[in-house]
Order: structure tokens, then sequence, then C-alpha cells
């Protein structure tokens, strides 16, 4: 049977959680078992820069840091779960992918 692999990504782990939970509930009322949200490893980008733009001065430094939150649902290609999950209103910032597996 083919399945559809759904891979989502945000730098908003609030933002990421409610789709996961539509597509969640999308699955259960269609009576289609969900396999995940399998969480991958979260990226996390750092960025150390000089507070002094110019250089001169004490040696003060601002971090910042960007996390990517991914994770990964497989469930069964039928159209009465993908059509309702291409219809969901995704936010902005979160990242979606869907693609189909053998």
């Amino acid at each position: 049977m083919a399945k559809v692999r759904i891979k989502l990504a945000s730098i908003d782990i609030d933002a990421l959680n409610p789709v996961i939970q539509h597509i969640k509930d999308i699955t259960t009322r269609a009576g289609v078992i969900m396999r995940g949200p399998i969480p991958i490893p979260t990226k996390r980008m750092k960025v150390t820069t000089r507070k002094a733009p110019n250089g001169s001065g004490t040696a003060t430094w601002d971090r910042y840091e960007m996390r990517v939150h991914r994770r990964i649902l497989d469930i069964p290609a039928e159209d009465r779960v993908l059509h309702p999950i291409m219809k969901l209103a995704i936010p902005r910032s979160v990242q979606i992918k869907i693609e189909m597996k053998e």
C-alpha cells in the first residue's frame, strides 16, 4: 500500500503543534492509522557577533540562536484523508512537504 510522508518544519513550535493536531484529527475522523509525529532532532543555528560596530571598546558579544523544529508523519495514501489535509490552513511560519512513498 502506498504511503504519504508529510514533513513539517518551523522555527515556532507553538505554530507547529496545532498543525500536527489538525492532521491527527483528520486521520482519526477518517479511521486511518497515522504513524507519528516522529520528532527529528532540532537544528540549532548559532551566530555570535561583536556588540561594537567598529570593533573598538571592550570585547562584548551578542549571541543569537535559531531553532528549527521538524516532525515527520506517515499516513496511508487515501483520498478521504489527503483532500482535507491539502485544504488545511497552514501558518506562514510552518513549511510542509508532502511525498508519496511505496
